[in-house]
């Protein structure tokens, strides 16, 4: 698993702490897409001001020479509730008693129908247990073993009319959506990015729900590159922050992948003047985790338990979009690395004063 070495810090958790009024927190997505705010913090004035703009506008702020990196990731519906039919006790396996519901979170596919998912309540997901999904039972999860902060590993079983656990999962579960997002989403889609293709995330990657189609096209018609790698969102990018020492909390792994191709135009856009501009934290964790010494990508195909956070040297990424972000999260803590942790929380104080929507469904930042 690819890490970086954790740079010093005096910092500690309460650093990124910041007071958020619980109606800043965006409930639904905005429509058209690129009609959300637009913050855009300046790190070459020395002075801390930001512009306020349109997200559309960041057309305003792209160079013909810049290449824009998108995760093209799919969120699958991960969320899946059903009942423990059969449970372990000392003496073997019996039939489970009650009709008590539990709840899996998909977190990422380890191997064909074997998952890392947390499991609600965790005593109705012991290990041996067998929980049932849909009528007639049509998918199983047998809990294989209970690991390291409660994720179980669980094997699916797709029974009946369904072929596959995607075919089950498509029919059976639902959006994952947080838990601070309370109103349900009409249209599913809204979750997903336009451009999303790969399934396999258990959370979008926000940042990129802010672009258009044509809004896509336009950037392209200015020259800039728009390339996509991958990183399949799961329980590292959303974990919270427990340690009061950053260096002390493990991010949790999370597949990535950069192809040959993807890589060869980033390392052209960059080593002709082009910036390489993150779409979202995911995209940035990406780069980062793929890039050497000498700030060349490569590709890859692994899993990152990247921690970036201030005092982290940059090696790949010069620009970032991204959405507001949770107190003490490592995301926050990312775009602390990236613009300075004061003057990020000074642009979340005027976001806050300003009105701006936070998190999933909620306005952008461009950090330049």
């Amino acid at each position: 698993m690819i890490k970086n070495s954790l740079p010093k810090t005096d910092l500690t958790l309460e650093a990124f702490r910041y007071d958020l009024p619980e109606e800043r927190i965006a409930q639904t997505p905005v429509y058209p897409r690129d009609s959300s705010r637009l913050m855009v913090v300046d790190r070459s004035r020395e002075a801390y001001t930001v512009d306020h703009r349109t997200f559309r506008d960041i057309l305003d702020y792209l160079r013909p020479e810049d290449v824009l990196v998108i995760n093209d990731t799919r969120v699958i519906p991960a969320r899946i509730i059903g009942r423990r039919i059969r449970k372990m006790t000392p003496d073997g396996e019996v039939p489970s008693e009650g009709t008590g519901a539990v709840e899996l979170l998909l977190l990422k596919q380890l191997e064909n129908d074997v998952w890392e998912a947390l499991a609600g309540p965790g005593k109705r997901a012991k290990t041996g247990d067998t929980l049932a999904f849909g009528e007639d039972d049509m998918l199983l999860g047998h809990v294989e073993a209970v690991g390291e902060g409660g994720c179980r590993r669980v094997r699916l079983e797709a029974r009946g009319d369904f072929k596959t656990v995607y075919e089950a999962l498509h029919t059976l579960g639902t959006m994952p959506l947080p838990p601070y997002i309370t109103e349900q989403l009409q249209d599913q889609e809204r979750y997903q990015t336009v451009y999303a293709r790969e399934e396999g995330s258990s959370a979008a990657p926000t940042a990129g729900l802010h672009f258009t189609p044509e809004l896509l096209d336009r950037i392209r018609e200015k020259g800039c590159a728009i390339v996509p790698v991958l990183l399949h969102v799961g329980l590292g990018t959303f974990r919270p922050v427990k340690e009061n020492r950053l260096e002390d909390h493990e991010m949790h792994a999370e597949y990535i992948h950069v192809t040959e191709e993807a890589a060869a135009e980033i390392n052209r856009r960059r080593q002709n003047g082009g910036r390489v501009i993150a779409v979202g934290t995911t995209s940035c964790r990406v780069l980062e985790s793929a890039s050497d010494e000498n700030g060349i990508l490569h590709p890859v195909a692994a899993d990152t338990g990247i921690f970036i956070y201030p005092g982290y040297r940059f090696k790949m990424v010069d620009a970032l979009i991204t959405n507001f972000h949770l107190p003490e999260s490592t995301l926050l803590m990312l775009v602390s690395a990236l613009a300075g942790r004061e003057r990020i929380l000074a642009a979340y104080e005027t976001a806050v004063r300003e009105e701006y929507r936070f998190f999933s469904f909620g306005d952008a930042m461009f950090i330049c």
